[in-house]
C-alpha cells in the first residue's frame, strides 16, 4: 500500500535512566544497540513502511548531533526539529504538525517513539494500514498493545466494540493500575496497553488541540512561525515555545476528543523500560541467559550479562543483571531493576559525571575517550573524522599536548598553521587560540594530554565553529 502524505514523526527525547549505566543523559537508550547491531532509533527508521514521506525527528539540543549522525549512517534523510525545552508530548507533536503542514496541507502524522522494540514488522505495517484508513475519516488513532500479562508499569486504554476494519472507539484512558486491577483488565479482554504511538491528520490534531488546549496551540504556532534553520536543524522560537503548558497528548487531546479510536497492535512490542524488559525482548540461550560481549558463565540462569570493556564471569547465580561499561559496573537482582533509578538519583545528588555521559563522548567531528585523569591532568584519545574540524577555541585554565597516533592533523595555534603526521607532537599553551582539523581521507587518531588548574569541558571559549556551537 502507498501511504500518501504520511509523515513519520519520531520522538527522540527521553533519558532512559532505568537502563543506566548503558543509558546516560547525553547518550540515552534510543542511540544504543541493545537488541541487535543497530541502535533503537535506527531500528525505528528501518521498520517504517515503504511509500511514506521522509521522517521528521524531534529531539533536544543535546542530542541533535547523535540523531543526525545515526540518520546519516543509514543513508536516510529527514528534518530534525529541536525542542527548545521539554514540554511533554502534546507541544512536541504540535511542533511536528505545524512543520508537516508547512510542506503538505494534507499531511498525516505517524507519531512513534525512537526507543521501542517491535519484532513483528509485518503486523506493525498492517496496523499502520488500518490506522491510515481511519485517519482519512478524521479520526485520531492511538495504537493499543494487546496485553499478555497483568502489567502494572503501563497505562491502559479501555475500548468499545471493534468494527469490521479493526478499529474501536476509545472509551477511556486509565492510569497505571495495581496488580489486582491489572489482572481484572487482562481478564476482561476490553483493555490494551497504552503504547504512546499515534496517527492522525496534522490539521485535525491541531484543530482539536486548539479547541481543548488553546495555550499549547498558540505557543507552538508562534514558535514555528518564527523558526530558524541551522544546518540540518529546525529551531522553533524558544521564547514563544516556553509559554506553552507542559502536557501529554493523552491529557491534552485524546482524553477529551470525541474522535479518538484505537487500533490493536500485537507485534512483539516492548518499550524496554527496564533491564527485565530488555531481557525479555532479547534472544536467550538454553539457560535463559542473555550474553553480550565478553562473558563466561557456569551454573548461571535467567540472567542478563552485558560487557563492553572487560570479561564478565559468573558462577552459581540466578536471575541477576550485570552491566559492565568502561567507567561503571552495575549488579542487580532482575526482580528489582526498577530501582536502578535510585542509583541515578544518588549520582545526580553527588554531581558525578557518570550520570551525564559515557567515558567515550561523541561530538559532531568524531569522539574522545577520557582514558586517565588526575587532580591536575587528563589524558584523552581523540578520533577526528575525515574532513572534520574542531572549533577555533581557547582555554583559560589548561594547556594541551597533542600527539598524532595515526592520520594527518592540520593544526592552528594563534597565527601559525602547520601539518602533523604519525609520531609528531605539539604544545598549546594556556590562552592560545587553536584549532584542529583532519584534512585527510582516513580518521585522525590523537592522544591529548591536558594539564592545569581546571579541566572541565566548560573551559572552552569558541570563536568559530562549523557545527553552530558558537553563542550568538
Amino acid at each position: 500500500m502507498t501511504f500518501a502524505n504520511l509523515y513519520p514523526a519520531i520522538m527522540c527525547g527521553g533519558s532512559g535512566t532505568r537502563l543506566w549505566p548503558l543509558s546516560r543523559k547525553l547518550f540515552p537508550k534510543q542511540f544504543i544497540s541493545l537488541v541487535n547491531d543497530t541502535s533503537m532509533l535506527q531500528d525505528t527508521i528501518n521498520r517504517l513502511p515503504n511509500g511514506c514521506e521522509k521522517p521528521l525527528f524531534i529531539c533536544n539540543e543535546e542530542h541533535r548531533f547523535s540523531v543526525a549522525e545515526q540518520v546519516l549512517a543509514l543513508g536516510a534523510k529527514g528534518d530534525i526539529l529541536l525542542e527548545p525545552e521539554g514540554r511533554n508530548t502534546a507541544p512536541a507533536v504540535a511542533l511536528a504538525a505545524f512543520q508537516a503542514l508547512s510542506k503538505d496541507p494534507e499531511a498525516i502524522l505517524l507519531v512513534l517513539a525512537a526507543d521501542h522494540v517491535i519484532s513483528n514488522t509485518s503486523a506493525f505495517h498492517q496496523a499502520i494500514e488500518t490506522a491510515y484508513k481511519a485517519t482519512l475519516t478524521d479520526k485520531l488513532v492511538t495504537f493499543g498493545i494487546v496485553p499478555d500479562k497483568p502489567e502494572t508499569g503501563y497505562g491502559y486504554i479501555k475500548f468499545g466494540d471493534t468494527d469490521n476494519s479493526g478499529v474501536a472507539p476509545v472509551e477511556k484512558f486509565v492510569e497505571k493500575p495495581n496488580l489486582t486491577t491489572a489482572e481484572t483488565y487482562l481478564a476482561s479482554g476490553n483493555y490494551l496497553w497504552n503504547s504512546g504511538m499515534f496517527m492522525f491528520k496534522a490539521s485535525v490534531y491541531l484543530e482539536e488541540l486548539k479547541t481543548f488546549n488553546p495555550n499549547i496551540y498558540s505557543a507552538c504556532e508562534q514558535s514555528m512561525s518564527d523558526s530558524q534553520t541551522d544546518l540540518d536543524f529546525i529551531r522553533p522560537n524558544k521564547d514563544a515555545f516556553l509559554t506553552s503548558p507542559d502536557d501529554s497528548i493523552d491529557y491534552a487531546v485524546m482524553e477529551k476528543t470525541a474522535s479518538a479510536v484505537v487500533v490493536p497492535l500485537d507485534a512483539g512490542w516492548s518499550d524496554v523500560g527496564s533491564y527485565s524488559a530488555l531481557w525479555e525482548a532479547s534472544k536467550q540461550d538454553d539457560n535463559g541467559n542473555v550474553q553480550r560481549g565478553d562473558v563466561l558463565t557456569h551454573n548461571t540462569n535467567n540472567s542478563y550479562l552485558h560487557s563492553e570493556d572487560k570479561l564478565i564471569a559468573t558462577v552459581g547465580v540466578n536471575n541477576i543483571v550485570v552491566i559492565d561499561t568502561p567507567d561503571a559496573v552495575m549488579v542487580a537482582d532482575k526482580n528489582q531493576v526498577q530501582d536502578v533509578k535510585a542509583i541515578v538519583n544518588q549520582l545526580k545528588k553527588d554531581k558525578r559525571s557518570e550520570v551525564e555521559h559515557h567515558r567515550q563522548v561523541y561530538r559532531p567531528w568524531g569522539s574522545y575517550d577520557s582514558i586517565d585523569m588526575g587532580e591536575r591532568f587528563q589524558v584523552k584519545r581523540i578520533v577526528v573524522k575525515s574532513g572534520a574540524k574542531l572549533s577555533v577555541q581557547m582555554h583559560h585554565h589548561r594547556a594541551e599536548h597533542w600527539i598524532v597516533v595515526s592520520g594527518t592533523a592540520k593544526v592552528t595555534i594563534n597565527d601559525d598553521t602547520f601539518l602533523m603526521t604519525e609520531n609528531e607532537s605539539t604544545y598549546i599553551p594556556i590562552g592560545a587560540v587553536h584549532a584542529l582539523e583532519n584534512p585527510g581521507k582516513l580518521p585522525l587518531e590523537m592522544i591529548e594530554v591536558q594539564s592545569g588548574s581546571y579541566l572541565g569541558e566548560d573551559d572552552i571559549v569558541r570563536f568559530e565553529d562549523r557545527y553552530g556551537r558558537v553563542e550568538k
